[in-house]
């Protein structure tokens, strides 16, 4: 893959799939304990928090950068505090890439999640409660080896979203190679760029494999598992 790309383009591909997948390690835990409370639980507010999660979906993705600016930037509501408390500091470095990821890629990783609990038969778990076992213990023997299928296809998809995701970035924690140009900001200098077509274009082309690469193996991986879970039932 590198004797085929530039460095440049090599660096902004090395980036994507870094972002991506520290974005995916918080994406986990969150969407998973979001999907279970909305799926499990009933309380005030539970139609506010299903509206806030899904918003990304429907917000133009550079008022999300711009919102993630206002609250995680180094002047924000948050962000001063974490930067004066820990010294961490989201704007114009990777881990700012990587927070935008998880904010665009949340509503899929819970509505996957979710749809895939709600179709678990809560009667398993309230016979396991019968027999004594603990709540956590009922989650993690029952329901989350059920959801699995689910957790690989919302897995997926927000990895795809995320090597895609370029407003929220650029808005968020600009255009910086080696540092937050990922492939699509990398593709948009070289759209700007007289005579960077054909490299625009490998990169196109990459963006798209991955993308496809990543909705057949969430296919096949959901497909396995619900094999062997239907095997085991």
């Amino acid at each position: 893959m590198a004797d085929l790309l530039s460095d440049y383009e090599y660096q902004a591909l090395m980036l994507s799939l870094k972002v991506s997948f520290y974005a995916i390690l918080w994406l986990i835990p969150i969407g998973i304990g979001l999907a279970w409370l909305l799926a499990r639980k009933q309380f005030i507010g539970k139609s506010i928090l299903d509206s806030l999660i899904h918003l990304p979906l429907v917000l133009p993705p550079v008022v999300v950068g711009y919102l993630l600016l206002l609250l995680m930037g180094r002047q924000g509501i948050v962000g001063h505090w974490l930067y004066q408390t820990f010294g961490l500091s989201f704007t114009f470095n990777w881990k700012g890439a990587a927070l935008a990821c998880v904010v665009v890629a949340l509503p899929l990783m819970v509505r996957s999640v979710r749809l895939s609990l709600e179709n678990v038969d809560e009667k398993l778990e309230q016979a396991a409660s019968t027999l004594g076992a603990s709540p956590l213990k009922i989650f993690f023997t029952i329901t989350l080896p059920l959801t699995i299928p689910g957790i690989i296809t919302g897995v997926m998809l927000s990895f795809a979203r995320s090597l895609g995701e370029f407003g929220a970035t650029i808005s968020f924690v600009s255009n910086i190679p080696g540092e937050t140009q990922t492939i699509p900001l990398a593709m948009y200098t070289f759209i700007e760029t007289p005579g960077a077509e054909s490299e625009a274009m490998r990169l196109c082309v990459i963006s798209i494999v991955i993308a496809l690469a990543s909705l057949l193996a969430s296919e096949w991986l959901s497909r396995r598992c619900a094999k062997r879970l239907g095997a085991t039932s």
